[in-house]
């Protein structure tokens, strides 16, 4: 039998414990984000005002979801909603006084025609009596989800003044079925994993999505050649660009805050580094050069440098080095296990994969204030792959 190379067997460990979890459990998609001091905001159901069948989508709910998802608000359950008030005017603000709510929102969908809805909707500041927003957008039913989501962002950046991320998609990868009949696919949704869209299909696994900082292309890993190599793949057209194929390991793209080059892990020269690749010439940059394995590039929101995980200390570590390579630093110090660096747009805050024993959770380290703190974000314990929204609120 072929002996495995060292370093291949160590990258293989770094990715067992949560391979093992794709086998053992489905896998969910998890938005995480919260604070003690969530605002609380009533969204009154929105009713429906016209002739023709009524939309499908209820807009109230959606955004209710929404804003309580984001972890900023806490949503008064419809349940509790005593009073529904359509206009502004309708509102008896004693009544949300009285409930302790900070915000309502109100509003009315309308028939517009031609198999188009027209949502009418008024933000108001309940402490004060004060109309802090009033909007009216206009879309076919099978948008008014894309609606619900815009509304949502919006009423989130009147109150926080930080830009909504609810209009947003996520790319995730299912597997169904068991041994030769195992099927993959790479999938975008919805922020909330609703209007789920096949991109890609393959009967090989496929791997590590990434998106382009306009939202119109993914990155990702496919092993249909047998050996790994990373494609790029237009959402719109569906044009397809086989990017590496070397020898040994093509793994983990990730986009460049630009768009215009693409982080990525190879093993060509033998053992596994971080190289950038300039995906209008196609020119490759090897930014590191260890006999550790350094693997899962991310970048820095300003491009100038890239977090990656290396185990050169010992064990799973983040470290960053310069966009044009020089020396590494190492980043993470708290706990034996960290990996899968995700950060936020801001540059604040990094999230790991944390492991401890055999329980990984999702951790957070914020330099917000100056010196690192570190928070525990997740309750499982086999827990994987954080990912910042947008605005680094979830």
């Amino acid at each position: 039998m072929k002996k495995m190379p060292r370093w291949l067997a160590v990258f293989a460990a770094l990715l067992l414990p949560f391979a093992a979890v794709a086998q053992q459990k489905g896998l969910d998609i998890d938005i995480i984000g919260g604070n003690a001091s969530a605002l609380p905001i009533t969204i009154v159901p929105m009713p429906y005002q016209g002739s023709s069948a009524a939309p499908q989508t209820d807009v109230a709910g959606v955004v209710r979801a929404d804003l309580e998802r984001s972890g900023q608000f806490r949503t008064l359950p419809e349940a509790q909603i005593v009073e529904k008030p359509v206009r502004g005017g309708d509102i008896q603000f004693a009544t949300w006084r009285a409930l302790k709510q900070n915000y309502i929102v109100v509003g009315r969908v309308l028939d517009a025609g031609a198999g188009a809805y027209r949502v009418e909707y008024e933000l108001f500041d309940v402490p004060k009596g004060e109309r802090l927003l009033g909007l009216a957008m206009t879309a076919r039913g099978n948008a008014m989800r894309d609606v619900a989501h815009q509304m949502a962002d919006a009423i989130y950046e009147k109150i926080t003044g930080v830009r909504g991320a609810f209009w947003t998609r996520i790319a995730y990868v299912t597997a169904s079925g068991k041994g030769d009949a195992m099927r993959y696919a790479l999938m975008v949704a919805d922020s909330d994993g609703f209007n789920p869209q096949t991109i890609v299909r393959s009967a090989e696994p496929l791997l590590s999505p990434s998106w382009s900082p306009d939202g119109s292309k993914l990155a990702y890993v496919s092993f249909e050649r047998g050996n790994s190599a990373i494609y790029i793949q237009n959402i719109g057209t569906g044009a397809r660009e086989l990017v590496t194929s070397f020898r040994g390991i093509n793994s983990a793209p990730a986009f460049s805050p630009d768009g215009r080059k693409l982080a990525l892990t190879l093993s060509r020269s033998g053992n596994p580094e971080i190289y950038v690749m300039d995906l209008g010439s196609k020119q490759l940059t090897q930014l590191t050069n260890h006999f550790a394995i350094d693997t899962e590039p991310t970048w820095a929101p300003d491009g100038s440098a890239v977090y990656f995980t290396s185990d050169r200390g010992g064990r799973p570590q983040v470290y960053k080095v310069g966009a044009g390579g020089g020396s590494a630093e190492r980043v993470t110090f708290q706990g034996n296990y960290n990996a899968k660096p995700s950060v936020s747009y801001d540059g604040k805050k990094i999230a790991v994969a944390q492991g401890s024993g055999n329980s990984y959770k999702i951790a957070m380290m914020d330099s917000s204030l100056g010196s690192p703190r570190w928070s525990t974000l997740s309750p499982g314990s086999l827990d994987e792959s954080p990912s910042f929204a947008p605005n680094a609120s979830m």
